[in-house]
């Protein structure tokens, strides 16, 4: 998707290369561990919950607004309200992504908001965005 937005774009790593490339493929992962299945975000190389090592796994993209706020300010080069969220991830809703919510009106986005991830390309770096789930769309 178009990124109209100036970024700050992460610096790539052992232990995050995985979570910012993943979009390349339209699919968002993150850490789940070997040991009691938790998801470990962010990305580290060991499970905070029992010390087991953690591995990349697909999730289904799918989350809700947690809480948001809307940026009026002009520092990124647009002009443009957008809304900055924590989104929580459907499959363990204690993960949470900080991000934008995109493709509607700032006044439109709501707590527990139903959205899903799209991809802002930077290559090789996709950053994860999310927008409103479409009704009827398998929710």
């Amino acid at each position: 998707m178009d990124d109209p937005h100036i970024r700050v774009l992460p610096a790539l790593d052992f232990d995050n290369e995985f979570f910012w490339t993943s979009g390349k493929d339209s699919v968002l992962r993150f850490l789940r561990c070997a040991e009691c299945e938790v998801l470990v975000h962010p990305p580290v190389p060991f499970c905070a919950k029992c010390g087991g090592r953690p591995e990349p796994v697909a999730v289904s993209g799918r989350g809700s607004v947690y809480s948001f706020t809307v940026n009026h300010q002009a520092w990124d080069g647009t002009t443009d309200p957008y809304v900055i969220a924590l989104v929580a991830i459907e499959e363990q809703p204690d993960v949470r992504l900080t991000t934008n919510v995109v493709d509607c009106e700032p006044d439109d986005v709501h707590i527990d908001m139903p959205v899903e991830v799209v991809f802002a390309d930077h290559d090789p770096i996709y950053l994860p965005l999310f927008r409103p789930v479409t009704p009827g769309a398998g929710r």
